[in-house]
């Protein structure tokens, strides 16, 4: 059975890109679109109190294959090509392609180049824009946003650790489906922190644990190594502690990773494999 994660299906309707693997009364090539909110939920099912499967971040692309009279685009992110329903006031028209990124955790639009006037949006790290202008103190965007200069990487930029990026995120609050600086999930942290390093990385846990790098043994951690459990992940600092989105603790935290182990275990759940990522 295909993962309904990241294949678009439901029993009315499916991808085209699906045509003889599932069967619908209904296929559709789908319209892309580019992200316009800040972040925009995309939820499981289409109401606003469904569950988060994860964030859609400005300037991202989605495939809507389907806007219902309610205002609810059902679709897939073009990026890592989750599936889901979304706000359709989210969406806007596609645009040029993206030239740049957010870079730290969260930046600052204005609505001109001066830090006095009140910002307009808050935008987090992923972001993607469409420069065009640039000086020492702006980047102005293709939409008229002024953003620190500071704060922005061209959107092929490749930050050299991506643990030194994760731990920018620590104290963020825990939030199932999240991966922003306002709310993010043990997942969404190393998404978010292996594609600022460049590293293409699926949404969740499990699909991470089969993708990213090379199995590697537990007693031989490294900084950059990623531990997994059932339905979680945690990234390796050193041979001795670790960084990760928990509920246990609520937040994005820094811990030893014998006692992180033992604490999960205690709780049901044994490390089931480790992974060192690809320099």
């Amino acid at each position: 059975m295909l993962d309904p994660r990241i294949n678009a299906y439901r029993p009315d309707l499916a991808a085209s890109s699906l045509r003889g693997k599932v069967e619908a009364p209904r296929f559709a090539d789908g319209t892309v679109h580019r992200i316009a909110d800040a972040q925009a939920a995309l939820r499981r099912e289409p109401r606003h109190d469904a569950e988060l499967g994860t964030e859609a971040l400005y300037g991202e692309r989605f495939l809507a294959y389907d806007i219902d009279a309610e205002g609810w685009a059902w679709g897939q992110l073009t990026g890592d090509g989750y599936v889901g329903y979304l706000a359709a006031n989210a969406l806007g028209r596609v645009g040029p392609a993206p030239t740049h990124k957010v870079s730290t955790t969260l930046t600052l639009g204005f609505p001109g180049a001066d830090i006095k006037l009140p910002p307009i949006v808050a935008l987090p790290m992923g972001a993607q824009i469409v420069v065009t202008r640039q000086d020492e103190r702006f980047t102005q965007t293709d939409g008229g946003l002024f953003i620190p200069s500071r704060h922005v990487a061209p959107i092929d930029g490749r930050a050299p650790d991506f643990v030194a990026v994760a731990e920018r995120f620590f104290g963020t609050p825990y939030l199932w489906g999240g991966k922003t600086p306002l709310g993010i999930d043990c997942s969404g942290l190393v998404q978010i922190a292996l594609q600022a390093a460049g590293i293409t990385c699926p949404r969740d846990s499990d699909m991470q644990a089969q993708a990213i790098g090379k199995p590697s043994p537990l007693d031989e951690l490294r900084r950059g190594d990623l531990i997994f459990w059932k339905g979680h992940v945690a990234i390796a600092r050193d041979t001795k502690t670790i960084v990760h989105a928990n509920a246990h603790h609520m937040a994005v935290t820094i811990e030893p990773s014998t006692e992180a182990i033992a604490r999960i275990k205690a709780a049901g759940a044994d490390v089931t494999g480790v992974r060192r990522v690809a320099a």
